[in-house]
Parts: C-alpha cells; structure tokens; sequence
C-alpha cells in the first residue's frame, strides 16, 4: 500500500514517504554573500514561496527571512492554519532564512507565517515576498506562480527610443480604483484590471499622453492610504484581479504605444500585524532608533537603510516590477524624506550623522545603489525622483556624485506657478519674477513638471477652483496655465481630473466628474489638453533639448504692466524652434510688437482662446509676416494679436 506523499518512479519502486516539511534550498552560497551584502537583485526568484517538484512531488518551497526567530512554520488552508504541523528549518549559515518544501501545497493555497520570536512573542505573518495576497480586508497571502507569456516583443524592442529623455515625455497620473467605477457612488464597486484597461488605454492614447503613472499598485490594506502605505510590496492589488491581469493591462498600453510608470514607495510601512512592521519580534526591517526609524506625518516605520538585507530586499523589489511587469519606469515617492534624517522632525527628535550633518548618509548610499543597478539591468527604463529639497545631483549621475535619477519632480515649479496663478490679475505684474524664478534653475536637474494628486486633495481645491475670476476666466485661466506648462523646458504630470477641469477635490471613493464634458467650457479644456499633448509629442522644438539652456530663450520678460511673457524653444535643427507668448491679464493685446530671431513667415499652431476651447476667439489667422525692424534686441518683428488669459504658439513656416 501507498503512504501518504509516497510516490512510485518508473521502475516501478516506491521511493520513501515524505516528510511534512523536507530540507530543500534554492539558495547558493553565492545568493547568501549578495543578500548579506546589500547586493542582491533577484531575491524574488529565492525567497517567497515558489510552486516545484522535488523528488517526483508537487509541492511549494517556502523561505523567510526571520533572523530573531526561535521558531517559523507555515500555517494555511492547506493544514487547517495549523502553528505547528510544518515547521521550517533554519539555515546552518546564520543567515537568519528559515525554508523547506511542502509536499501537496499547490498555488491558490492561502498561507501566513507563524513566528515565534526568541522573545517568546508569537506572531502572524504575511510573507513580504508573496506575489498574491487576499483581498483586503483579508491578509493572508496566496501560493501564485507568475507564469505568463508576453506579447509585447515590439514595444520592449524599441521603448528605448520611447522611454528617452530626449523624447516628448508626457505622464497621465492615474488611480485606478477612482478613474471610473461601475457604481459611481459605491466606493466598493471597482473595474477590474481588463475592464479598466479596456477604457482607460483608448483613453490614454486618445488624449495623447506618451505615458501613465499608476498610484501604487502593490498590495495594501488601507484604501484611504492611496496605495502608499504597502503591506505587500511583490504583489500587485487584488482589488482588481490576479497579477496575470495587470500584466495584460500593462501589454494593453504597450500595445498602443503607450509606456507605464509605476509609483514606488521604499521609504516607509505601516504597522499593520501582518506586516513588516517587528516582523519576528524584532526590528526586521525598520530602524530600531524610533528617531530615525518612524515617521511623524504617516505613521509609519522607515526601512533601516543600513541594514544590508533590508537593501537587498528593496533593491529586488525595484527590478522586481521592470523583469517581472515589463514597467518603464518608477517613480520613487518621498526621496526627501528618505535622505534627510530631520524631514519633519523638531531639533531633539533627529540625530546627526556621523558627518554632523542631516543627511541619511545610508538612505543616500542606497538610492545610488538602487539607480546604478536599474540602469545596468534596464538602461531603456527611467527613474523618477519625488523630491522637494536642493539637495545636489538628484538627477545627475553617481558618478559625479549625484543620486543617478533620470528625472526629478520639479516641486519648486509647481508651487511658485500655483501661487501665481491664484492671483487676481490686476496683481499678477507684481509677481512676474516670481513665475519667471524657475528658469533660473531649469537646467539643474532633469525636471519633469507635475500638477500631481498632490496638489487636489486635503482642502487644496481642484486645479479650476484655484484659479481667480469668473466661470470664463477660470476656464482660461487653467487652459494657460496648461499652455505653459507644456512649453516650459522639462516633462510633463498631469493627475487625472485635471485634463476635464473638475469641479471637486479628488476623491478616491468616487469616479471623476465625467458629467462636466456636457458643459462646452469642461470640453474645451480636455480639447485643449488634447491638443496640446499632440503639438507636445510632434514638435522637436519642445523635447530635444528639454533640459538643456540652449531649448530656451527668452523674448520678453520684462513686459510686468501688461504681464506678458514671451520665449522660443528650440529644437537641435538650425531654424527648428516655436515661439511661446504668454497673456496673464483678461486683456487682449492688438498688434503686440515680439522681437524674434529669425524673418520670413511665421503661423499659429495653437491658441487657447480658440473658440473650440470655449475661448473668445482672439487668434491669429493666416500667415504672419516678420518685418525686419529692430526690436527689443532682435532683427525681427512680429505684430501680434495676444488671447486674454491665453497663450499662443508661433512657428516660422519659410526663414
């Protein structure tokens, strides 16, 4: 007779009964020294849980980092959650990892981790490595293997041309349980992955963004958390379906040329019991110096940058997403907070470092670690910085002693552009160095410009409503403030709403304001977005040199009385360049004199105050002759017809 987990080889002999738990490793030496190092990239081939056959027996190998532990086993709906039927075994080499392979443990096995610290505290654990977890409110994690067969052999071939910096690079920021809902009042109803992707990448494409930025999508228990509070870091949501769904949702946008970036949260974790948080009884993953090791505005614990692990395990997080996910890029959340050890903290309650100064010299080590390996894996991908601070190089690479980033948030642009923009207009001319402050340090770092989430919750008010005036000046108002931004050197963020011009702050438990497109003036401004997006992604003059002082040049900056602005982008080509002018009063300008470079003539490619954007039709028609009269220190003039509340854009047709 048969034993249990006894199996019969084809010669017919019946090999030994298995154990509950039998010794079996993937790591090598070799994985062992990289983990311990802070070098190791692809840990989520190691640790986890990991569905194979070991001597003739399907089964699941476990393994766990849990270096304070006395005692680690697997309990599940395998064994009935069980504490103590399959215990694993420690590794010999005191590297803290407790493995083992299950027999009959198949994927779709619900598991946790029952850990007993040296303490003698018991706890109940999710595995940080799972690759599926239940939906939340539920914590256990799911046995799921990630087989999947791609399709998108076209876009990963050429994305590099697509993911370049100098390539139109414009982001369309999106949550994806608010986007749209099936029940727009029901906070719980949500799209799934492929229903979501068949509406938002039409979408997306249509509206001619080259890029979407998704919130985070890793596992997390908390909705009102947006994502940034991550219980699961190797998982994507099971709100909207398995981690095969959301593959086919990235291959959807690749298909339609369209790359996806994802937001990135290596600088804090809940304190959610399932978690990372004391993960064996002890500080696992999180600075033990609660100065260092907890952050006062979320409530949450900081990793332990130090800890060479603890590295290892971000580090293959990260590569993670872009081997796994085929993602092009990942946008890091709260670098400020990660490199600077008093981010909102009083004097008393950080310490310096060993410098004496405010730096977290082990956060800083380790994000040039993280971008030195990115782009040696993946040079065809990009790295962005959410960062507020000067701190040096954040964009630059580690070799010149920056952090190696290929972009960083350009936090100074958007609040001293909103700051502006709030402003009556019968006020602006006082503030005009204050809009204009920002080319001043333009090309210190690689921006991208983001009217991000950030900037429409929490009682800031919607992008319109910050705006001043009337119903129609409010309208043109964001329109040229949109203008703007996309003729402003660096690359463009617009969170999702902005594009319809919403009415109300975002609010994760409902869809947007799709009902505003009824009104002309909410249409007009997704036309405009639209329109933009495609002047953008088809003008060389606006991308080639984005973050480069020679794309720019002013023409006029010194107009304060009438708040007019005026200045070329160029391109890389001779005579490759577009003329930007600026109105920042409701006042149209007639036969408004722009000194320019170049003679011939001129055409207006884009007007705000267009009447399809619902603006009050002050456009320039037909082709526009440069006369050659010296102004304003160029050869040449155009007279000008100059949008209240407007921007228009110029190109020269014949030099």
């Amino acid at each position: 007779m048969q034993t249990p987990n006894s199996h019969v080889t084809m010669t017919g002999v019946i090999n030994r009964p298995l154990q509950s738990v039998e010794p079996f490793s993937l790591f090598s030496s070799g994985d062992i020294a990289l983990f311990q190092a802070g070098s190791h990239y692809r840990l989520y081939e190691k640790f986890g849980a990991h569905t194979l056959e070991y001597e003739g027996v399907q089964g699941t190998y476990f393994a766990v980092w849990a270096p304070d532990a006395a005692f680690v086993a697997v309990m599940g709906d395998f064994n009935e959650w069980d504490h103590y039927s399959h215990t694993l075994l420690p590794r010999w080499d005191s590297s803290g990892i407790w493995e083992g392979f299950i027999p009959g443990v198949e994927a779709g096995c619900l598991y946790k981790y029952f850990i007993r610290s040296n303490s003698g505290e018991e706890l109940f654990k999710g595995d940080p490595f799972a690759t599926r977890w239940e939906v939340r409110p539920k914590t256990a994690s799911v046995v799921h293997p990630l087989d999947h067969t791609w399709h998108d052999k076209k876009w990963m071939q050429h994305r590099k041309k697509h993911n370049s910096l100098n390539s139109p690079f414009s982001v369309y920021e999106v949550h994806l349980g608010s986007w749209r809902r099936p029940d727009p009042n029901d906070e719980k109803s949500v799209y799934s992955y492929g229903e979501i992707a068949a509406m938002l990448v039409p979408y997306v494409k249509e509206m001619g963004f080259t890029h979407v930025e998704l919130m985070p999508v890793m596992e997390h228990p908390f909705d009102g958390s947006w994502g940034y509070q991550l219980t699961g870091y190797y998982a994507a949501t099971s709100r909207y379906g398995t981690p095969q769904d959301f593959m086919a949702m990235v291959e959807a946008f690749h298909a339609a040329g369209i790359g996806v970036i994802l937001d990135w949260v290596p600088s804090h974790f809940p304190h959610d019991a399932h978690g990372l948080y004391r993960f064996d009884g002890s500080h696992v993953y999180e600075y033990a110096d609660m100065r260092k090791g907890y952050h006062p505005d979320w409530n949450s614990y900081i990793f332990n940058y130090s800890r060479n692990e603890v590295r290892s395990f971000l580090l293959s997080n990260a590569i993670y997403w872009l081997d796994k996910f085929h993602i092009d890029g990942l946008r890091v959340d709260a670098v400020a907070s990660m490199i600077h050890l008093d981010y909102s903290r009083q004097r008393g309650a950080w310490e310096p470092n060993e410098l004496g100064g405010n730096e977290n010299l082990e956060a800083i080590s380790f994000l040039k670690k993280l971008n030195e390996t990115v782009y040696a894996l993946f040079p065809d991908v990009q790295t962005i910085a959410e960062d507020s601070t000067n701190h040096y190089g954040v964009s630059r690479p580690t070799f010149v002693g920056g952090l190696g980033f290929g972009m960083k948030w350009m936090m100074g642009w958007m609040n001293d552009t909103l700051d502006y923009f709030k402003k009556d207009p019968v006020h602006r001319k006082w503030y005009q160095n204050d809009l204009t402050f920002s080319l001043v340090y333009a090309f210190s770092e690689n921006y991208m410009l983001p009217l991000s989430h950030d900037e429409v919750v929490h009682g800031k008010s919607p992008l319109l409503y910050k705006m001043p005036g009337d119903d129609w000046q409010k309208c043109a108002n964001l329109r040229l403030l949109y203008g703007y931004m996309y003729t402003h050197p660096g690359t463009k963020l617009l969170f999702m709403g902005g594009e319809l011009g919403q009415t109300s702050e975002w609010n994760y438990k409902r869809e947007l304001d799709w009902h505003l497109l009824k009104h002309p003036t909410h249409k007009g401004i997704q036309d405009f977005v639209r329109d933009i997006n495609r002047l953008y992604r088809e003008s060389t003059a606006l991308y080639e040199q984005q973050f480069e002082g020679e794309g720019f040049e002013w023409m006029i900056v010194n107009d304060y009385d009438n708040c007019v602005l005026a200045y070329m982008r160029k391109g890389k080509a001779a005579g490759d360049v577009m003329l930007v002018v600026l109105n920042m009063t409701p006042v149209p300008r007639e036969q408004y004199p722009v000194g320019v470079p170049l003679g011939g003539t001129w055409e207006e490619v884009l007007n705000s105050d267009h009447p399809r954007y619902y603006g009050s039709g002050v456009i320039n028609t037909g082709p526009l002759q440069a006369a050659k009269q010296f102004y304003n220190g160029r050869e040449y003039t155009l007279s000008l017809r100059i949008p209240p509340l407007g921007v228009t854009i110029l190109k020269p047709v014949t030099v």
